[in-house]
């Protein structure tokens, strides 16, 4: 079924909100495309750390906590301010940013002659143009991805002349490094909200509780499967005149309890921020039951995945603060982990990254990826491949030589005869492997009968092609005859004799399948004697 925009826009948002909230995810999908058959609906499959980020969300906000976006760009005086002594410690972790300077670009007379050359004639007043838009590009009056478009449209000119015009005249744009600014990324939340709570109290009192879920930047050493470069941090602040630690540890309760946390310890960290009042930095150990027994390495339950803290006197007086504000942060990433049972956070945040990520294809996966290759187009050739299928089901067990009719009618005004047969003695019209069955058996592609021996493989109905080696001939054959009808021919005669590899039974791997199969070192066994011939005259 195809999405249709305009069916979709006439559904209205509260009906199909009701109707989606009304059944879960198994039976919910099936029930809406009965309800709306106009409409092809397909529920989406939510990135785990994404996910994680939308609960957590709506775990804050059902506590009473405000959302609130901090800065993200952070200068580095604020780190100062908020680390004093130990802020060139920090700030080594931090990235800086940096922009690339604009040249001052002249147009001294030897360069004249080849912007010329590569522009055409554009005489005394294009060059002037030029010299006069390359200053207002040094000025900062025109940007950087401006700047092609703005000579072009000026002189008249097409923009890939003119990108090849600044490449080859203009050799100052080559030779440009980057020049770092004083500006860096946030490498931890904190640093936002010394920003925003002293913004804020310009204009309003306390009580604030707010939560922000967003990224910051460390500048690791490397990237494992703990950490990363880039991660979500999701921090909340309570600013209030009687806060204190029980403030910190009723929020980490209330807030991982929502996520099935059961039981909770609290333990002085060790690491003793500078931003922090001394001894109030508390790490948050959780226990969690679906840890319990599972392959991570906190298979005792118990795991540390928070910590909280009240913000020093003296960092917050910097800003003017005179409130006691508690912080408590956790990594997004490290709750989804514990939630999807992920041992690394590389392979669970990009999945798509081979380098990162254990490509693993279902049996039933691979079984979708095997078709056949040729098949008929006409229903008179779709009606011989299923003849031919039936009559080598009843007859393939005949002893040759011998031959069975399959089908006679008109094709495109042709009128045609197909037998199947089988010429040689002392054999049968269909060989052994005729009706074996293409099946993904533990990642192995394999062409096999259906047997006692091969039980165990044809139990996963769903790792089933469907596709036995009969059916896929038979689909040749068709096609092959209708080919001959299409070129004149007068007969035609296909045959399959000991089967080697796919394409030998019309059997085709969707190429994906064939490079999976191979970067695994699994198999694909699709092989035996069918020894089938199908015949046609055509007149």
């Amino acid at each position: 079924m195809k999405f249709d925009p305009e069916s979709f826009k006439q559904l209205a948002k509260e009906d199909f909100d009701a109707a989606w909230n009304s059944g879960n995810d198994v039976v919910k999908q099936p029930a809406l495309n009965e309800q709306y058959p106009h409409i092809s609906l397909k529920y989406g499959k939510p990135h785990p750390v994404y996910d994680t980020i939308n609960k957590l969300r709506e775990a804050y906000l059902r506590m009473g906590f405000d959302e609130m976006m901090n800065p993200l760009i952070v200068d580095e005086q604020e780190i100062h301010r908020q680390f004093g002594h130990e802020a060139l410690t920090v700030l080594d972790r931090c990235f800086y940013l940096a922009g690339l300077a604009r040249p001052n670009v002249g147009i001294p007379e030897e360069r004249i002659n080849s912007i010329k050359g590569i522009l055409g004639d554009i005489g005394d007043e294009g060059i002037e143009t030029i010299r006069k838009i390359l200053h207002s590009y040094k000025k900062g009056d025109i940007e950087g991805d401006d700047l092609v478009i703005e000579i072009s449209e000026q002189l008249g000119v097409s923009d890939t002349h003119v990108v090849e015009m600044i490449d080859k005249v203009f050799p100052e744009f080559k030779e440009l490094v980057p020049q770092s600014t004083r500006k860096t990324l946030r490498s931890h939340m904190t640093s936002g909200w010394f920003i925003s709570l002293s913004s804020l109290l310009e204009r309003e009192y306390p009580p604030f509780h707010f939560f922000s879920i967003d990224r910051c930047f460390r500048r690791e050493q490397q990237e494992d499967a703990a950490r990363l470069m880039t991660y979500y941090s999701a921090s909340c602040v309570i600013m209030a005149e009687d806060v204190s630690v029980d403030y910190g540890k009723a929020v980490a309760e209330g807030l991982l309890s929502q996520f099935g946390f059961e039981k909770f310890k609290f333990k002085p960290d060790e690491k003793r921020s500078k931003y922090y009042v001394p001894d109030t930095q508390i790490e948050v150990f959780a226990y969690h039951p679906k840890l319990v027994g599972s392959n991570t390495s906190y298979s005792d339950g118990w795991i540390e995945i928070a910590t909280f803290g009240i913000y020093s006197p003296v960092a917050l007086a910097q800003y003017d603060i005179p409130y006691p504000v508690m912080n408590l942060g956790m990594g997004v990433e490290r709750l989804a982990m514990i939630l999807n049972l992920a041992e690394d956070v590389r392979a669970m945040t990009y999945p798509q990254l081979t380098k990162y990520s254990n490509w693993v294809m279902k049996d039933r996966d691979l079984a979708k990826k095997v078709f056949v290759d040729k098949t008929p187009l006409t229903d008179e050739g779709r009606k011989i491949c299923k003849n031919i299928v039936e009559q080598c089901e009843l007859h393939g067990s005949e002893p040759s030589p011998c031959e069975c009719f399959v089908w006679e009618g008109t094709i495109e005004g042709r009128y045609v005869k197909v037998w199947v047969v089988e010429p040689e003695e002392d054999t049968k019209l269909c060989g052994p492997a005729a009706f074996n069955e293409v099946v993904a058996y533990y990642n192995d592609i394999l062409g096999i009968p259906n047997n006692k021996k091969w039980q165990k493989a044809f139990e996963n109905d769903s790792a089933r092609t469907g596709i036995r080696f009969i059916d896929a001939f038979a689909s040749k054959a068709a096609f092959d005859i209708e080919e001959a009808v299409a070129s004149g021919e007068t007969e035609t005669e296909t045959r399959v004799r000991i089967v080697k590899v796919p394409s030998e039974i019309n059997i085709k791997l969707d190429p994906l399948a064939q490079k999976y199969i191979t970067g695994k070192n699994k198999n694909i066994e699709v092989r035996g004697p069918v020894f089938t011939t199908v015949r046609a005259k055509i007149e």
